[in-house]
């Protein structure tokens, strides 16, 4: 079998998922910059401990929820985009393997980040909510909005995937074409 010029192509092509390497490592930074965050967020919770009113401790305490959040998803997107994209990490059987990553592809990766989207949103409306007497009208409407919109792209990729993942047979006899038969 003669080999075809363009070989070479299909081989560039597949090595240029590595391109994706340094974003996952830049993001693995950025999980770096957030542990420094909360440690100063910790720190400045415990140093005031007996200055804070609850308001104060709850709005802190939602700002450290909101931190272990990002940084979950931060994990999916490395973790998971990592093994989806580019390779296999190779850990099959190990006793650390979050157990979601075995079933991992790209629908399930998108769920799975617009869900960690809609709870990080939801801290950040709770946060709103707690101190609304801080916020305009205008501010709190549109962060509605924002949520909102968040949960029916959620609604629609699961809905999207859940189609992709589990199609509908074609009607046969007895389905939708048992009505025509009837009219005979």
């Amino acid at each position: 079998m003669a080999h075809s010029p363009l070989r070479p192509i299909p081989r560039i092509i597949f090595a240029s998922r590595w391109l994706q390497l340094p974003l996952y490592l830049g993001l693995i930074v950025a999980q770096g910059v957030y542990v420094y965050h909360f440690l100063v967020e910790v720190w400045h919770l415990l140093s005031h401990v007996t200055t804070f009113d609850e308001t104060k401790i709850m709005l802190v305490v939602l700002g450290l929820i909101d931190v272990v959040m990002i940084s979950n998803l931060l994990i999916m997107v490395i973790v998971g985009g990592y093994e989806t994209f580019v390779s296999r990490l190779g850990i099959d059987n190990h006793p650390d393997e979050p157990e979601w990553l075995d079933h991992v592809n790209a629908g399930v990766l998108k769920v799975k980040l617009s869900m960690a989207l809609i709870g990080i949103s939801s801290i950040h409306l709770l946060k709103t909510f707690i101190d609304a007497d801080q916020r305009s009208e205008h501010t709190i409407m549109w962060q509605v909005i924002i949520h909102l919109a968040f949960l029916l792209s959620a609604v629609a990729m699961a809905w999207v995937d859940r189609m992709v993942t589990h199609p509908h047979p074609a009607a046969g006899p007895g389905a939708a074409g048992g009505a025509a038969e009837a009219t005979h």
